[in-house]
C-alpha cells in the first residue's frame, strides 16, 4: 500500500491524467478507508477527500488507524495539493465520488446512503443501505479481484466496517446483514486480524482525541453544515440557544432531551436521551427548522410541519452540498464563531 501511495504523488507530479476516488468532506474513518482501498483496487491515483493537509490532525481516528498499520500521512495526496477544476478542464479529470457530488468528470458512484443521482452508461452507480461503505468496497474487491487483499489492506476495510456499525451490535441500528457477512468473510480469510471489540474501543478512544487541539479545532473535528438561506455549522461542543425548542418538540425523531445547567446564559446544554438519534438524524431537524423561518428570521407554524412531515432520510456524512470541482466553504476562525455566539447571546436577552 504505502508504494501504491508513493505512486500516486509520482503520477501526479508527472502530469498526466488522473482518475480521483474522491470521498465526503467529513474524511471519517469509513470515507477515507473507502477511498484509499477502491483507489487501491482500480490501480489510479487517490485524493483525500479533505481540503487542506492541515485538517488532517482533526481527524485522530485516521491518523491512529494508519500508523497502527505503518502508513505514514505523509504519503497521502490532499484535496488542495491538486487542482481539480484545471484538470477537468484540460479533460484529464476522472472521478469516482459519493452520488452527493455531480460533475462532468464522474464516472462512477460508489456509496451507502439514498441515492441522489441516477446511473448512466457512462457512470455506474453502486447505492446500498449498508452501514458502510467500506462494506460495498469489501464486496466489490472479493468479488472482482481477491488476490488483492492483504493482512494490512483487510485490516483498513475491517476497521472501517467495525467502527461504522458501531461494533456490530443490532442495538445500535447501524448494521445490516451484509456488513456482518463481509465482516466475518474478512475474519475467516485473516485470521490474525485484532478482536472486534479491542479494535473497536481503540479506534473510539482515538476518535474522540482531542489533546493537543485548541478551541477553534475542537469545533471543526466533525463538525457538519447545513444551508438553507441561512449557513448553520453544528459541532460535537454546542447547540445554539435559537435551535433548542424546536429540538425539544422534535418527534420524527424524538431526541428525549434533559435539560442540563450550562455554564453561559446564551448556551442551552441537554441530556439527549434517545442515543440512536445521531447527529446524521439530528441535521435533517435543523434543516426544516431553518426552512420554516420566514423573511424576518421569525419562525413559522412549525408544529403543523412536523405532523405533516415524513421520517427524515439520514444523510449523508457530510451534509456540505456542492461538487468537488468547486471552492468549498470558507475557513472559519475562532474569532468568527466567538462573534456568532455573542451575537447569538444578545439576540437572545431581548
Amino acid at each position: 500500500m504505502e508504494e501504491f501511495l508513493s505512486s500516486c504523488q509520482r503520477a501526479v507530479q508527472a502530469g498526466s491524467g488522473v482518475h480521483v476516488v474522491l470521498g465526503n468532506e467529513a474524511c471519517d474513518v469509513d470515507s477515507m478507508v473507502s477511498a484509499l482501498t477502491y483507489a487501491y483496487y482500480l490501480s489510479k491515483v487517490r485524493v483525500q477527500p479533505i481540503r487542506r493537509e492541515s485538517d488532517f490532525v482533526l481527524r485522530s481516528d485516521n491518523v491512529f488507524l494508519l500508523r497502527q498499520l505503518s502508513l505514514s500521512p505523509e504519503h497521502l495526496l490532499f484535496r488542495d495539493q491538486l487542482d481539480l477544476r484545471a484538470l477537468h478542464q484540460e479533460g484529464h479529470l476522472r472521478l469516482t465520488v459519493p452520488h452527493h457530488m455531480n460533475a462532468g468528470a464522474v464516472v462512477e458512484v460508489i456509496d451507502h446512503h439514498l441515492l441522489e443521482r441516477e446511473a448512466s452508461p457512462t457512470c455506474p452507480v453502486t447505492v446500498e443501505m449498508v452501514g458502510s461503505c467500506a462494506t460495498l468496497v469489501t464486496e466489490r474487491i472479493i468479488q472482482k479481484a481477491p488476490e488483492i487483499l492483504d493482512q494490512q489492506l483487510a485490516q483498513l476495510l475491517y476497521a472501517a466496517v467495525v467502527l461504522d456499525c458501531v461494533n456490530m451490535a443490532p442495538s445500535a441500528g447501524k448494521v445490516t446483514p451484509k456488513d456482518s457477512q463481509v465482516a466475518a468473510s474478512l475474519e475467516s480469510r485473516f485470521p490474525a486480524l485484532p478482536p472486534r471489540g479491542a479494535l473497536f474501543n481503540t479506534l473510539q478512544s482515538a476518535k474522540f482525541d482531542v489533546s493537543g487541539l485548541n478551541t477553534e479545532q475542537m469545533l471543526l473535528k466533525d463538525m457538519k453544515a447545513v444551508s438553507e438561506g441561512l449557513n448553520l455549522a453544528v459541532s460535537v461542543l454546542y447547540i445554539t440557544l435559537e435551535v433548542s425548542s424546536y429540538l425539544e418538540r422534535a418527534r420524527n425523531p424524538a431526541l428525549n432531551l434533559c435539560p442540563i445547567s450550562s455554564p453561559h446564559p446564551h448556551i442551552t446544554a441537554y441530556e439527549q436521551g434517545n442515543s440512536l438519534a445521531s447527529r446524521k438524524k439530528l441535521l435533517p431537524i435543523v434543516k426544516d427548522f431553518l426552512k420554516g423561518r420566514d423573511g424576518h428570521g421569525h419562525l413559522g407554524d412549525m408544529e403543523d410541519e412536523e405532523e405533516e412531515s415524513q421520517v427524515p432520510p439520514t444523510p449523508m456524512n457530510s451534509l456540505v452540498e456542492g461538487c468537488p470541482l468547486d471552492d468549498g466553504l470558507p475557513h472559519i476562525s475562532a474569532h468568527d464563531l466567538e462573534e456568532k455566539f455573542s451575537k447569538m447571546g444578545a439576540r437572545g436577552a431581548h
